[in-house]
């Protein structure tokens, strides 16, 4: 029966052991993996959170500014249609 005892300790210690191992070789390869996939990133030109911000907020106002003309455009059109029918019953 001490034999069984000692035999299941041992196990239980080389099982402690590999799973501490495995634990270190897993930190290892995460981190080897970042800085693998930081560095690709890097290669990328990628824009940060800010930026992308800032050119999404300049491209809406862009298209407000560019539905407001075009309000404009045919608020004129209409004037000058106007305009001319105007000219044309004198």
């Amino acid at each position: 029966m001490q034999s069984d005892n000692r035999l299941l300790d041992d196990l239980s210690r080389i099982a402690s052991g590999a799973m501490g191992a495995l634990q270190g070789v897993k930190g290892e390869v995460e981190q080897a993996f970042r800085a693998r996939l930081e560095q690709a990133l890097d290669g990328m030109e990628l824009v940060n959170r800010e930026e992308f911000e800032a050119v999404k907020a300049m491209a809406a106002a862009a298209r407000e500014e560019n539905i407001q003309a075009r309000e404009e455009n045919i608020r004129l059109a209409e004037r000058i249609a106007a305009l001319e029918a105007k000219l044309e019953s004198k």
